[in-house]
């Protein structure tokens, strides 16, 4: 199983996800140009894609996914909510805690997350043939109890880290976007999601991505220092706005 992402941030998201002859693609925050453009470093083409899975309605995660489905007839898979936020009229529903698979060697679990959208779900996905499991979780404003049961015991995992809560406070935003963000259905700050990784098994986990940093926020030096203090023999990887990330093996 590989993963690798378009790029992550509060200007597009979009996360690619590989196992043997299947592809799917979480969200898409671009404009259908920009989705074409940056797919051209990842040797695969639009559409060789077998779903889209959409996280939530917010255009950055949301904006480029009808033109898309629509061009290379992609299907859809997402909540009712997100689908009518969304005005998608052709899609597969889901709901949290719902599996479904995704070709021949990939389970995927829709995750219930608190965020101020419609119908908001994360994502957990296993290669059936080896029980690897790897998670995707941003756009989320609190840890719950049932997310850290579900992100416990992965292999890999893309974990937001939105903001450090000096920098929001002293930073550019009005008080209300400042409100939202660190609210509880808004977005996971670096400590928030520090504390998560401590409080769930992480004793089998090859590679951690920090993914969903804020240019305004946040830095990468911040985030990179956080990191040492965990435990364990992983590989760690930013996620950036511009360049996302490229390919890596679960």
């Amino acid at each position: 199983m590989f993963l690798a992402s378009l790029g992550s941030g509060s200007k597009g998201n979009a996360t690619l996800i590989r196992c043997h002859d299947t592809c799917v693609l979480i969200d898409c925050g671009y404009s259908l140009r920009q989705f074409e453009q940056r797919m051209e470093k990842f040797a695969i083409r639009a559409e060789e894609l077998d779903a889209i899975l959409v996280t939530h309605e917010h255009s950055d995660h949301g904006a480029g996914i009808s033109r898309l489905a629509a061009k290379y007839s992609i299907p859809v898979w997402t909540t009712v909510g997100t689908a009518r936020a969304l005005k998608i009229e052709k899609y597969h529903p889901i709901s949290g805690g719902q599996e479904f698979q995704a070709g021949d060697d990939l389970m995927v679990q829709a995750v219930t997350v608190p965020h101020d959208a419609a119908e908001p779900v994360q994502f957990v996905f296993t290669q059936l043939s080896t029980q690897r499991k790897l998670g995707v979780l941003t756009d989320s404003g609190h840890i719950t109890s049932h997310m850290k049961q579900l992100y416990s015991g992965l292999h890999a995992l893309l974990l937001e880290f939105n903001y450090d809560p000096l920098m929001l406070e002293n930073g550019p935003y009005p008080y209300s976007l400042k409100q939202r963000i660190s609210g509880q259905l808004g977005h996971l700050s670096n400590a928030q999601s520090l504390e998560m990784l401590q409080q769930i098994d992480i004793s089998r986990l090859d590679c951690l991505i920090a993914a969903h940093i804020s240019e305004k926020n946040n830095s990468v030096e911040i985030v990179q220092e956080l990191l040492k203090t965990l435990e364990g023999d992983h590989l760690s990887v930013l996620a950036s706005q511009q360049q996302g990330f490229e390919w890596v093996q679960v």
